[in-house]
């Protein structure tokens, strides 16, 4: 067990040296990509507490708004302020490091890269590097299954022993990544750290219940409706499904409500690459890809602007959702083929 919790080294050397610019530092923004999920919000939670309980501020600022469904890692429910306001203005101003966290590319961070000056801002993402990266150092590492391993990492490196609340978030993330441990991401020694955050506390359970036993009727709503649009290729490799705007805004729908909805998708029997098509406003889609077999989706996103890993990736499109399906189905056969 000692052995499996032991940072690999590839990963330490680099980490290290992001440990005396944050911890010598008075307030740090925290950041992730748009619509953040549980990997990037409970990284953001369980840095926050540490760095808190070091006495250094921690601010979470993120291009779109913290996930109500995942507030309830927070520390403290103050320490989010929102990109936009007085709040977030202030302590994008105020704080002396940035440190962005589940991504490293400016694209995925909107309007707010532009506040995050280059020679301030780290980076800890486990995504493999995009064409540009925001940041002078990033730390990035495509074999750790979650940005959160690499927090609960970059913690135990400065020494410390894991809060309760760094536990929490970590525990979020790893669950979250690794799809309940279930995906080909989880490793002997992600159910070892897993292990560790048990042993700190953390109660599987009530983790289980937050995340995914617990829906708004319109989650509900919009699955139906959703499953309704499903389609499948004439040879079952590829299934995708299609939300316009429409449905979102009639039944209310929310970013976090789609949240877990392509697994369905992934779900249907002999399908290889998974798809949904998301118009999250009039003129603009986005698309979410997942791989059960050989079939490198971060590639086919790639060709989009997208990115991700090789078997779950994103691309957003500045169009309407129809006429982004038929291209990007198309560009997925050829993947499939090639």
């Amino acid at each position: 067990m000692s052995d499996l919790l032991a940072v690999p080294e590839s990963r330490a050397f680099p980490l290290r040296r992001l440990l005396q610019p944050l911890l010598g530092a008075a307030h740090v923004s925290l950041h992730t990509h748009v619509h953040a999920d549980g990997d990037g919000a409970g990284s953001q939670a369980a840095i926050a507490a540490w760095l808190e309980g070091r006495g250094v501020r921690a601010t979470i600022v993120n291009p779109t708004p913290f996930p109500d469904s995942l507030r309830w890692v927070l520390h403290r429910q103050d320490v989010v302020a929102d990109f936009g306001t007085p709040e977030g203005e202030a302590a994008l101003e105020d704080a002396d490091l940035h440190l962005v966290l589940d991504t490293s590319e400016p694209e995925r961070l909107a309007g707010l890269a532009t506040f995050l000056a280059p020679g301030r801002t780290l980076v800890v993402d486990h995504h493999p590097p995009g064409r540009e990266v925001v940041g002078d150092v990033a730390v990035q590492d495509a074999s750790a299954a979650a940005t959160g391993e690499m927090v609960y990492d970059l913690i135990t490196l400065a020494g410390d022993a894991v809060p309760h609340a760094s536990a929490l978030g970590a525990y979020v993330a790893l669950v979250s990544d690794t799809g309940s441990f279930r995906y080909g991401n989880t490793t002997p020694r992600v159910l070892a750290v897993a292990a560790e955050l048990m042993r700190l506390g953390i109660d599987p359970e009530v983790v289980y219940r937050r995340l995914f036993a617990t829906a708004p009727r319109r989650r509900l709503e919009l699955l139906r409706e959703a499953l309704e649009s499903l389609e499948s290729d004439p040879d079952g490799r590829i299934s995708w499904m299609v939300v316009p705007h429409r449905v979102t805004a009639r039944l209310g729908a929310t970013g976090e409500d789609f949240d877990g909805l392509i697994e369905h998708v992934r779900s249907v029997e002999g399908t290889e690459v998974a798809l949904l098509f998301r118009e999250t406003k009039p003129g603009e889609t986005k698309v979410s890809f997942r791989s059960n077999g050989a079939a490198d989706v971060n590639r086919v996103a790639r060709e989009f602007g997208g990115g991700g890993h090789v078997k779950a990736a994103g691309a957003t499109f500045h169009e309407p959702v129809e006429r982004v399906v038929d291209r990007v189905v198309d560009s997925v056969r050829r993947a499939l083929k090639g």
